[in-house]
């Protein structure tokens, strides 16, 4: 056997041990992120007269009212993120209330980062990586292990004719 054929064969190999390990990103991904939104938001739940003061300082709009919209997103979509039901639509308002934090208070940290100019890069901006994340799971979906892949599997079963009507079409 040539090295050619031993790279293609280990090449082969390495492809199909990729393919069958492809659950795991975007589970893992699912999983950190929810997580840590759950736990952002049990603490703006639970510190919400804080949190409300904090958007209030940042010049959000309707503090209060964003507040509860922010810290129920974060707790509720952190669960769901977990178990992955509504991952894409999950993971496009989390995104969203990552945007925000950029533009309000990590916007200093962030356009320094930008520029070079600061003492991290943007990997350092953690709403920056929040939001590179959920990105990923906008676009690529929450993965075979999700309760959204078991119920698209079960959304797009055949359907079976009633037991009934099979029986009236055979012949007496």
């Amino acid at each position: 056997m040539s090295s050619i054929d031993s790279l293609r064969r280990g090449r082969a190999l390495a492809l199909k041990l990729a393919a069958a390990m492809a659950f795991l990103a975007p589970l893992v991904t699912r999983l950190v992120m929810g997580q840590a939104f759950y736990q952002t938001g049990t603490g703006k739940i639970a510190n919400f007269a804080n949190t409300v003061s904090f958007f209030t300082d940042l010049g959000i709009p309707f503090p209060e009212a964003n507040a509860f919209f922010v810290s129920r997103l974060e707790f509720w979509g952190g669960l769901l993120l977990v178990v992955g039901l509504a991952t894409r639509l999950v993971a496009a308002g989390l995104a969203s209330t990552m945007v925000v934090a950029l533009a309000t208070a990590d916007r200093a940290t962030f356009l320094d980062a930008l520029r070079g100019a600061g003492e991290g890069g943007l990997t350092d901006v953690t709403p920056f990586v929040y939001l590179l994340f959920l990105g990923w799971l906008v676009l690529f979906g929450p993965g075979a292990a999700s309760v959204d892949a078991l119920l698209v599997r079960w959304l797009e079963r055949p359907s079976r004719p009633p037991v009934v009507a099979a029986a009236q079409q055979q012949p007496a």
